[in-house]
């Protein structure tokens, strides 16, 4: 069952990881390296397989954005830290990710996918039995869960919709104002009253 972690501090661990140079860190420590900063914490099945290449190679492509945004972005599988490592050491030709530009953490004793409860229901996931579904949590600079995302196996995600929430994020806590279904960077906002909705209705509720 899916945790409920929105407002609360992210599920901190300790495990192997691969670091964005390729090193190996046998300490990673989630709180500490996402601390000060918005996080993605980025959950998906299996290296080497279908659907999980295209997402993180997304994410990479769209790094010096995150960058921007103050993201810190965590990859997680159930995958050894070496088998991270051979996965980018494989060029994308080949069913690799390339050398991505995030670190990537080692689940594999499974202990922080059940913290964060989105293990794949054994006889429902395409792969093996306790693998992540494709979960993204978003944590402000804080540590706490803003937004949560799960899709199924077969359902990649857009990384542009995860930065689009971050933005959200970003522009109610430097402004106040709520942001409206469809919000982008540079629309207005929602003073959070009964006389801002309607006065913000009253202007956008056509292009809704």
């Amino acid at each position: 069952m899916l945790a409920n972690l929105i407002g609360e501090t992210a599920p901190n661990f300790t495990c192997t990881a691969v670091l964005p140079n390729g090193e190996l860190e046998p300490q990673f420590d989630l709180h500490k390296v996402i601390t000060g900063t918005y996080g993605l914490i980025f959950f998906y099945p299996l290296d080497f397989t279908f659907v999980c290449p295209s997402e993180l190679i997304s994410l990479h492509n769209r790094s010096s954005s995150l960058a921007d945004l103050n993201v810190t972005t965590i990859a997680i599988s159930r995958d050894s830290a070496h088998t991270h490592r051979a996965w980018r050491q494989t060029k994308p030709a080949d069913g690799g990710i390339g050398e991505v530009s995030f670190t990537m953490a080692s689940d594999l004793d499974g202990s922080i996918v059940e913290n964060y409860g989105i293990k794949s229901p054994s006889n429902k996931s395409f792969y093996d039995s306790g693998v992540p579904m494709r979960g993204t949590f978003i944590t402000d600079t804080n540590l706490t869960v803003r937004s949560i995302s799960i899709n199924d196996e077969p359902i990649g995600r857009s990384i542009d919709e995860h930065m689009r929430t971050i933005e959200a994020l970003q522009f109610f806590e430097e402004h106040g104002e709520v942001c409206p279904a469809g919000w982008v960077h540079g629309s207005p906002g929602i003073i959070n009253t009964s006389t801002g909705v309607s006065n913000y209705l009253a202007t956008h509720h056509k292009n809704l």
